[in-house]
């Protein structure tokens, strides 16, 4: 499974260094000098990091072969990508990655099956977008112990507690 890390906002100046809009927990890590990323779309990519640094809390690339502005430009919503199984386990049982929990079977602590974890939103408050109804229906958790106790990683399945009304 492919894995977003960030995504090129712009240009920046006339050299071709582009913004990146950092969507990892690990900037320095995914975006160290010399790595190569794969791109969506595909197309344009891999891209070699050539240095990466901060500026006005924006992160700044220059890429092999990206030498002008307009070069930079051409990249403006690439989105910047890595396989799944590259993203090391946490030693936190109570840490996961979005990639693990999308497409879990969402369960009560009834045992009634309620959906499927469709997405993870990140918006002050992690919330898992629950499918229901054969998709038709989205319900919004909040992913905190009260009201998911029980996530089940190798079952395929998490346990909601959830107060009335939430679902």
């Amino acid at each position: 499974m492919q894995l977003v890390v960030g995504r090129i906002s712009r240009a920046h100046g006339v050299r071709g260094d582009v913004t990146v809009e950092v969507r990892t927990d690990d900037p320095g890590l995914r975006f160290a000098v010399g790595n190569a990323l794969t791109t969506d779309p595909p197309e344009r990519g891999p891209l070699v990091i050539e240095s990466s640094r901060w500026h006005k809390g924006a992160l700044l690339l220059s890429l092999a072969g990206v030498t002008d502005r307009d070069s930079a430009e051409e990249l403006r919503g690439t989105l910047l990508v890595i396989d799944s199984s590259d993203v090391e386990p946490s030693d936190d049982p109570d840490e996961f990655h979005d990639h693990q929990l999308i497409g879990l079977t969402v369960e009560t602590t009834g045992g009634e099956t309620v959906g499927e974890v469709a997405d993870v939103l990140h918006h002050g408050q992690d919330l898992l977008v629950v499918r229901r109804g054969g998709g038709r229906e989205e319900a919004l958790v909040p992913f905190v112990k009260a009201l998911v106790p029980v996530v089940d990683l190798e079952g395929g399945k998490l346990v909601v507690d959830p107060p009335e009304g939430l679902l």
